[in-house]
């Protein structure tokens, strides 16, 4: 797919990764709809620098927000082209904490507003003629760190549906993912934390949010991928 021209969602595009990815596409001539839950005085600086972009504030834990998010896109931008589902809720549960409330909100952010965000707007694009979709998944979905399972266990379930979906919306829309490792560290990370994270990375540094930026950019414009999962995680699944 080319991208001068083309219509864009950007879910959590106000910051970190997500602010990445829409100077990227904003860049190559690309309208981008930032989505923001609570960073809309961070999107709105964005859309500053993005020509043409908008800006759609919504709850992801929100049942209607793709339903919402979707109708304003096509009311602003005039449909879809393209959807990165970047936004994530990454929260620590030890096993002893979790509760059905903590359950639901990070499916609800994690696996269950992108899966239905990909599937409306899948099956417009189909309608329309084509389409990419990128979901952003984790390098750790296959070993997950215990303090932090239900965000993994969401993070695999979006895995799955990215491969699910991408049969169900071939060949007009390709779905594919990123599994990111060590892009960014925590704002609230320490320099132990982060020191800890090049250690056990093998390319021993971090990545920064260009390294997902470049594989989102290859997943738009390699027509003949779809299904897959590409990890930009400095080799740390290796280990």
């Amino acid at each position: 797919m080319e991208l001068q021209g083309r219509r864009a969602l950007v879910t959590g595009g106000a910051r970190r990764i997500g602010r990445a990815i829409c100077l990227a596409l904003a860049e190559r001539g690309t309208r981008v709809a930032i989505h923001c839950n609570r960073s809309a005085g961070a999107a709105r600086e964005l859309q500053r620098l993005c020509p043409n972009s908008e800006v759609l504030q919504a709850d992801l834990t929100d049942p209607s927000a793709p339903d919402a998010l979707l109708a304003g896109c096509r009311d602003l931008l005039g449909g879809l082209d393209l959807l990165v589902n970047n936004a994530s809720l990454y929260e620590k549960h030890p096993l002893e904490s979790i509760s059905l409330a903590s359950w639901r909100r990070c499916m609800a952010v994690n696996l269950e507003a992108p899966f239905f965000l990909a599937q409306k707007a899948g099956l417009a694009m189909r309608a329309q003629g084509g389409g990419v979709i990128v979901n952003l998944t984790d390098w750790a979905v296959d070993r997950p760190y215990p303090a932090y399972l239900p965000y993994f266990a969401a993070k695999a379930g979006l895995a799955g549906a990215t491969a699910g979906l991408a049969r169900a919306l071939a060949p007009a829309v390709r779905v594919n993912a990123i599994a990111p490792g060590a892009i960014l560290p925590p704002e609230d990370s320490s320099p132990a934390y982060e020191a800890g994270l090049v250690r056990a990375t093998p390319l021993g540094r971090l990545g920064g949010a260009e390294a997902v930026v470049q594989a989102i950019l290859f997943l738009i414009g390699n027509d003949f991928v779809t299904g897959e999962t590409i990890r930009v995680d400095g080799g740390r699944s290796l280990r």
